[in-house]
């Protein structure tokens, strides 16, 4: 049953703080598995050397802590799985080889995916076949290593691929990889007019992991600065079975500021939102 120990540690809002302050929150929350944002402050994705990878390692492993899943930055860094050019395509592979090698040698399970842009004014299915056959490859390096991929939909700013679960599906079925899961965001969700059943009515148990955010009904808010019903959506996870892990992803200001604190904060949100859904769940109004 989907429970407070499911969510997360993670390092976004972190990336203007030391890697190591980062952990030493995370132990002092009790999260013992993370999701690593591969930003290049803490981890460089494109030029990966074994020395980091090893005094990364080290730093987990002497808190106690487990990278679970991978999460390379793929918004705003000159990667693109739906690209044309061969140049970045070239890049973008081997960028997320390399998330997969360090999720691997992290002992994590998944590699956290976008299904990229493509131009606008462009066929749509043009740029929806390029990334399904490079999300594809980086699955199937992935699954060399024993590692499984996630693939999230996006909001319409930041990708004209993958918007809502239409979308998403056609490029998840194109892609053809078996290890290829699905991860729910619910605000990229909540944007497309979505909900979780949506979600679980097309994927079923393809649904591997959960970016559990607030906003209004964008964002990646934490809980209470945005509009989203989160004990509604902890009650249809349980719901329908769901018992991965949940990431609450924050992002941008004022988190970036002290994130300590906004962490903090958040996590105390969602503990109190289970007390609700178990309050629900026993009939205690």
């Amino acid at each position: 049953m989907l429970t407070i120990d499911a969510v997360t540690g993670t390092n976004f809002a972190y990336h203007r703080v030391p890697l190591t302050r980062w952990l030493d929150d995370m132990v002092a929350l009790d999260r013992r598995e993370l999701e690593l944002w591969g930003i290049a402050q803490h981890i460089d994705l494109f030029d990966l050397s074994v020395l980091a990878v090893r005094a990364l390692k080290a730093e987990l492993d002497a808190r106690g802590l487990r990278v679970a899943c991978v999460t390379p930055e793929q918004i705003m860094y000159p990667v693109n799985v739906a690209s044309a050019d061969p140049v970045i395509i070239a890049r973008t592979q081997r960028f997320f080889r390399n998330a997969s090698e360090l999720c691997a040698e992290l002992g994590g399970d998944l590699v956290f995916l976008t299904p990229g842009w493509g131009w606008e004014g462009e066929p749509i299915h043009d740029a929806q076949r390029r990334a399904a056959g490079q999300l594809h490859d980086i699955a199937e390096h992935a699954a060399g290593l024993g590692l499984r991929c996630v693939l999230e939909a996006l909001q319409r700013h930041e990708s004209n691929l993958g918007v809502g679960i239409e979308m998403l599906g056609a490029v998840l079925d194109a892609a053809d990889a078996p290890t290829l899961g699905v991860a729910l965001d619910t605000v990229a969700m909540a944007t497309s007019g979505e909900g979780i059943e949506d979600y679980f009515s097309r994927f079923g148990d393809r649904v591997w992991h959960v970016h559990l955010v607030d906003g209004s009904p964008g964002g990646h808010r934490a809980w209470g600065d945005g509009e989203l019903p989160l004990v509604d959506y902890l009650a249809q996870l349980r719901a329908v079975g769901y018992e991965g892990l949940v990431t609450p992803e924050l992002f941008g200001t004022p988190y970036i500021y002290d994130p300590t604190a906004a962490h903090a904060a958040n996590l105390a949100t969602i503990r109190q939102a289970f007390e609700q859904v178990d309050a629900r769940t026993a009939g205690i109004r």
